[in-house]
Order: structure tokens, then C-alpha cells, then sequence
């Protein structure tokens, strides 16, 4: 069995953060082991309280389970601050392995999960990913991106990684469709899922990020690690248990 690490914050509801990873990379047969950055006390309306993980003991987290486990990839969820950044950073900068960052700005129910002043620490992290996986409002942050406006892709470029940039919204032939854009260094292409009309997408960002870094882990190419993401995340809001009065939690345990 292969091993993948999440380096996320924990989400006491248990539909995002290292929680959604880990039930993601055991849906993939895999084994998740995790470094938690952050605590949180939220449910399925918000964040109700943020308790940070001593940066010390993030480093000694992360080389205690490097030094034993052969991690076949990673991924890295909420961060929240400049200094866990900084130790994340020169922890992993030279691994060999893929790396999916999720750059986690703000909860879908509009909790603030960045500080503002971490931001140019977090585009230095990103040229050690594989790919990171910013929202519209994250790609607003990292690059100026403005949906359904010409980029300069030397902008995105700059971040020296691919970007895969999540949820738009949009109609075809009659259809709506949530359409992800990877941005490459030569190319940029499209993903689609039918579009749900839904409540329940608590930790959907999460669980694409780990589901990404899952399907890499077991050794596709990075546009088939990013379809079959998406349609495990596809199926699990199709089927998710309408758990929270908030924004609900997905199902995790979705047959792949």
C-alpha cells in the first residue's frame, strides 16, 4: 500500500481539512498519513475559532513521518500563517515526489483561513508543487485573475507550477457545467462535470486537492489524476448524507 501525507489544518466537523484527506486517500486505497498545522473549532455555518500549531512542532511532525514513511506524494491544505509557510517551505523544497498545494484563503462560508500578510510567502511555496488548486477568489489573490477576462499568463506562470483554477460556472448546449482550467507551462485545458444544484460542498476544495494528489500518488499523468478527481468529487456531492444546517459535508466513501 502507498503512503500520502496531508499537511492541513483540522476541521472538528470533519468534512474538510485533514479529515476529508484522509477519508480521500483511504477511498483510494491508500495510506493517509497527516501533519496538522492549525486547529479549528467550526461546523458546517463557519469557523468559529482558530488555534495555530507551534511552527516547531509542524517541522518536528514533518521530518518524524519523512524519516520513516516512503510518501509517495503530498498534500498541503491550510496553512494560515507566514511562519508554518516558511517551515512547511524548507521542509519539502527538496523532495522528489508530487506535491499538490491547495491555497487555502477563506472558508466557503467566508471564514478568513490566510493571513493577509502570508500571501507573497505562499506564491514562494508554490514553485515546490506540482500543482496548486486556488478558487476563483485565490487566484484573485495570487495572480489578479478575473473570470471571463483576457490573463496575462505570464502572471500565472510567474508561480513557476501548474494551476488548476476551480468553479466556473458555466452553460453549453443547454447544459451547466463547473468547469476547472489548468493553466501549463505550454497549454491551458478544460475540465467539466455537470454542475449540482446543492447545499452540501463543505471540504469539496479539500477533497479535489487530496483526491489529485491520491491518483499521482498511484502514478497517472496529472490531467488524468485531475479528471478522476473530479469525478470522485462529482459523485460524492451526488451522494452526500445531508449531514450540518450550514453548508453540508460530502460523501467520502463513494465507490471509485
Amino acid at each position: 500500500m502507498q503512503a500520502v501525507l496531508t499537511i492541513a489544518g483540522s476541521d472538528s466537523c470533519g468534512g474538510a481539512g485533514i479529515q476529508a484527506d484522509l477519508k480521500t486517500f483511504e477511498a483510494h486505497g491508500l495510506y493517509g498519513a497527516s501533519v496538522v498545522t492549525v486547529l479549528t473549532a467550526q461546523n458546517t455555518t463557519g469557523v468559529k475559532d482558530i488555534y495555530e500549531v507551534d511552527p516547531r512542532f509542524i517541522q518536528s511532525q514533518i521530518e518524524s513521518l519523512l524519516q520513516d514513511l516512503d510518501i509517495k506524494a503530498i498534500k498541503i491544505g491550510m496553512l494560515f500563517n507566514k511562519e508554518i509557510i516558511q517551515v512547511v517551505k524548507n521542509s519539502i523544497r527538496n523532495l522528489d515526489i508530487p506535491i499538490v498545494l491547495d491555497p487555502v484563503f477563506v472558508s466557503k462560508a467566508g471564514s478568513a483561513l490566510l493571513e493577509t500578510e502570508a500571501v507573497n510567502e505562499l506564491k514562494e511555496l508554490c514553485k515546490y508543487a506540482k500543482l496548486i488548486t486556488p478558487n476563483m477568489y485565490e487566484a484573485r489573490q495570487l495572480f489578479n485573475y478575473e473570470e471571463d477576462k483576457k490573463h496575462d499568463l505570464n502572471k500565472i506562470r510567474e508561480l513557476k507550477t501548474n494551476v488548476l483554477i476551480k468553479n466556473h460556472i458555466k452553460e453549453i448546449n443547454n447544459i451547466i457545467y463547473s468547469i476547472d482550467y489548468l493553466y501549463t507551462k505550454n497549454d491551458i485545458k478544460s475540465f467539466h462535470t455537470p454542475y449540482i444544484r446543492t447545499k452540501n460542498l463543505h471540504g469539496t476544495g479539500c477533497t479535489l486537492s487530496s483526491a489529485i494528489a491520491s491518483n499521482l500518488a498511484l502514478g497517472k499523468s496529472l490531467e488524468e489524476s485531475i479528471k478522476k478527481a473530479k469525478e470522485y468529487v462529482y459523485e460524492a456531492i451526488l451522494s452526500a448524507p445531508n449531514i450540518g444546517k450550514g453548508t453540508g459535508v460530502i460523501n467520502h466513501k463513494v465507490k471509485i
